[in-house]
């Protein structure tokens, strides 16, 4: 009969036999876990882009942090304006007093009917920076390539202006930007909603802010109306794409502002404050649990 001393030794060598098949049941380290970060995908839809800051507001009036944020087309200009550091009342005032003159110039040309030219100085006005790498938040930037049909995100280094005025060039209104060899035009064609890039920029949570259409439109009016309702057609049998990679979907109440609604834009704003209240309950939620 073994002695106890012996028992103990052979029982030993048992458990570590064991663990080294089985493992150890240690519980789950929480230093694995991943920390909230929350990205903001801004759409387009020109006049009723002001929304946006809306949104932003409330989010910054409850402290939730932004780790990164990505626009097209007037999403693009919001998005830039936040992330150089500009405040929301310095850009709610530029939207309040903005029209299409301040950006866009009449220049009938076989590819647009204006230049955008005219936005240079429109965004020295709204940003404070003017290069990604100088960016506070981090940044991206949806363009469309004309040859190839796919989208291009521009972030991490280079000028912001030139692909700012690329994802805000309306096809058939604007006349395309040519940019690093490329023709570019609006964002939105190729990327309705950047909610994707945020993924990769380290984005764990994606607010996508989708700025709705009308469902039925009896007169568009004139050639840029129909030009316009034929995107906003085409636009929603695409989104699909972009919701699946949004956590969250703000949808303001801004349906009946027309695409040149700039005089509408504190009506946007509140429009934009609303949704995002709406939502609050959820987002708080992901902040308080701290990790995914």
């Amino acid at each position: 009969m073994p002695s106890a001393t012996g028992f103990r030794q052979t029982m030993k060598g048992l458990a570590a036999a064991a663990g080294a098949i089985f493992g150890s049941a240690k519980p789950p380290d929480a230093s694995t876990k991943k920390e909230v970060r929350i990205g903001i995908a801004l759409g387009g839809g020109f006049a009723r882009g002001a929304a946006h800051i809306g949104v932003l507001r409330v989010l910054e009036r409850n402290k939730i942090p932004i780790h990164c944020i990505a626009g097209v087309s007037a999403g693009a200009i919001v998005a830039s304006a936040y992330a150089s550091g500009s405040t929301l009342d310095e850009t709610e005032r530029l939207a309040r007093a903005m029209r299409f003159k301040d950006v866009a110039g009449w220049s009938i040309n076989i590819l647009g009917l204006a230049n955008s030219d005219r936005m240079d100085k429109f965004l020295d006005r709204a940003l404070r920076v003017h290069r990604f790498e100088e960016m506070p938040i981090r940044l991206a930037i949806v363009a469309s390539d004309l040859g190839n049909g796919r989208p291009i995100i521009f972030r991490d280094t280079g000028d912001v202006k030139n692909p700012i005025r690329a994802s805000c060039s309306y096809p058939g209104l604007f006349q395309p930007v040519r940019l690093n060899g490329r023709l570019l035009v609006d964002g939105a064609i190729t990327m309705d909603l950047p909610a994707e890039p945020l993924h990769s920029m380290g984005a764990t949570h994606v607010i996508a802010v989708s700025l709705p259409t009308p469902l039925e439109v009896t007169d568009p009016g004139n050639l840029l109306g129909v030009v316009n309702r034929c995107f906003q057609i085409l636009q929603r049998r695409t989104e699909e794409e972009w919701r699946k990679y949004s956590t969250l979907v703000l949808e303001p109440d801004v349906a009946r502002v027309s695409w040149d609604g700039f005089e509408q834009a504190s009506e946007m704003i509140a429009a934009g404050e609303a949704a995002a209240e709406a939502a609050l309950p959820v987002i708080k939620g992901w902040m308080k649990s701290g990790h995914v």
